[in-house]
């Protein structure tokens, strides 16, 4: 499964694009206002600090020929660029034809099979369904994840499943047990992947340990 950063927050894309495993980055029109950067030069710059990644840019009109022309304006800053569509009608109809262009496509707000399914017909690259939103509100927002894993795999289509809106690493974890192809989250909760109480205190045993002994592993074998 691909991990992607979800921010606009350079600096954060700065910190775990050292760490070697994250495969992109999504962006919204919240995360990108929230930067107080502009949209164009945000981008460009999480492009250069994530070589080969997919990185989100979402259009912000919701009329189809404006949103057109958004999309058209932002897949020419980069190869890397991703168009993020939201799941509406005009939206739906921009993601075949950006599909029929060669233009790659993040479909978000995505919350159910049927919408999933609809994404997937267009030719979305990437389908976004959000969980943490729907379990706000008492739902169970990893049921349509798996659905959607199941039916793009039963018909063929070549949308991967991305689960958005993550909250915690559990919904990591039911993301990899769902088959999902990619999981986005903020900052904070990716840095909880590194976590574990058993870890600090195996590691701070073995080093209190190595301590004790007076070692190094650089020191030289003395000579008789």
């Amino acid at each position: 499964m691909k991990l992607f950063l979800d921010t606009g927050d350079i600096n954060e894309v700065r910190q775990v694009a050292d760490w070697g495993i994250v495969d992109g980055v999504t962006t919204n029109p919240t995360l990108i206002a929230k930067s107080g950067k502009r949209f164009r030069e945000t981008v460009l710059k999480i492009c250069e600090l994530l070589p080969g990644g997919d990185i989100s840019a979402e259009v912000v009109a919701t009329d189809y020929e404006t949103m057109l022309k958004e999309a058209l304006e932002i897949a020419s800053w980069h190869e890397q660029v991703v168009i993020k569509v939201p799941l509406i009608e005009s939206g739906v109809r921009l993601v075949k034809t950006l599909t029929d262009r060669g233009i790659r496509t993040n479909v978000t707000l995505v919350f159910t099979l049927p919408q999933a399914y609809m994404a997937a017909k267009a030719g979305a690259t990437y389908i976004s369904n959000f969980v943490g939103r729907v379990d706000d509100i008492g739902g169970d927002g990893m049921e349509a994840v798996v659905q959607t894993v199941e039916m793009v795999e039963s018909y063929g289509f070549d949308s991967e499943v991305l689960v958005a809106s993550v909250r915690h690493p559990q919904h990591v974890v039911q993301a990899l047990n769902a088959r999902a192809h990619v999981s986005t989250m903020p900052f904070g909760t990716m840095k909880q992947l590194f976590n574990h109480p058993l870890t600090d205190s195996g590691l701070k045993r073995f080093l209190d340990d190595w301590d004790k002994a007076g070692l190094s592993i650089f020191e030289r074998e003395s000579v008789s």
